[in-house]
Parts: structure tokens; sequence; C-alpha cells
């Protein structure tokens, strides 16, 4: 997986990261924590500019969080229930998941989606009840924004800092990423089958 994004980011260049930071917010297991770096680190030898890679990244992530965004609006709560109840298990989530992200967004609402841009796992997801809530769009696009320039500055400039050294990590990168990749597989499994037994 690295190496197809160091690819695909050496191909496409600023491009290449709108597309992947694209990919990353609606398919989470593609990582943000492997393109930024290796952007950082093409700025460091001189191919891209760091305020381009950190534009090109922030743009991707805020273009990423549009679908689920409007996922969330279009649908509204009663629908997104009705759709949880038919394929929660599918998609990893209960009623009273919707319930929790609800009252969490309603609590902190604009700093959920400024903070959670910067988390981990919760990036992408903080959208959905955004667009369920019908939360003001300028004012999303504004925050998912910021909170993506920060996420995306803090991981080109780790890149960018480690420079020559990138070479010595890239070796363990793919191992990390399928790793990840595994774990996110085995928790979707057990938590699909926690769900069933409930719902059974």
């Amino acid at each position: 997986m690295a190496q197809w994004i160091m690819n695909t980011i050496s191909a496409a260049g600023y491009g290449g990261i709108v597309l992947l930071m694209f990919v990353e917010n609606v398919f989470p297991p593609i990582p943000s924590e492997l393109i930024m770096p290796f952007a950082g680190y093409m700025a460091a030898q001189q191919k891209f500019s760091v305020l381009g890679v950190v534009i090109a990244g922030t743009l991707g992530s805020v273009l990423g969080a549009l679908p689920l965004y409007y996922a969330g609006r279009l649908l509204g709560e009663e629908r997104l229930r009705r759709l949880v109840d038919r394929h929660g298990r599918w998609l990893l989530l209960t009623c009273d998941d919707l319930d929790a992200a609800k009252g969490w967004f309603e609590r902190r609402g604009a700093v959920a989606v400024l903070l959670c841009r910067m988390v981990p796992g919760v990036r992408s997801l903080i959208s959905i009840p955004a667009g369920v809530a019908g939360m003001n769009m300028p004012l999303f696009l504004l925050l998912t924004m910021l909170g993506s320039a920060a996420w995306s500055a803090a991981l080109a400039g780790a890149g960018y800092v480690l420079g020559q050294r990138f070479g010595q990590v890239q070796a363990y990168l793919d191992v990390v990423a399928w790793t990840v990749l595994g774990g996110l597989l085995l928790a979707y499994v057990v938590r699909a089958v926690r769900i069933a037994r409930r719902e059974g």
C-alpha cells in the first residue's frame, strides 16, 4: 500500500495528494498518516513546495468530507435509523451509536468538527452527524478546512523533517500499513458479530 501511495504522488503530483486525501476521508483504511508524510518528504527533495503539499492535503480532506456530510443531510435522522436497522451490522452501527453521536455533536457541535479533523478514525465520521444536524455549510467547510489544514501541516512537516532519513523509514511503511488494515478488518468482523448477536 505504501508503495502504491508513493507511486501515485510521484506520478500525479499535487493532484495525486488531493485524490488520495479525498479517498482517505471516504475510505479511512487508506491512511493520511502515510500520504502526507511522504508528500512532505517529496517537498524536502524540492519536488513540491511545502505550502502546495498542505493546500493539496487540505483540499482533498475538505472534498472528502462532503459526501458523508450530504449523506447525513439528505438521509436525515429517520432514514438513517431505518438504514441502520436494516444494514447496521455491515455498517458497524446501531441506533444507540446514532443517539450517542447525536448527543455528542449537539453538545460540542462546531468544536467537534474542528478538533475531530485531527483525530485518526474519527476524522471522516464527524461529517455524518454534522450533516444530520443540518450544520451551516459555510461554517462546516471553514472548520473542516482549519482542522484538516492543521492535520495536513503536522504530517507533512514530519515527512519534511525526516528528509534523507525517510528512505530508512520507507522499508517499514508497508508493514505498518498492512498491519493497520488487518487490524481494521478484524475490528470490523468482531463488531459485526457482536451486533448480529445482539440483534439475534
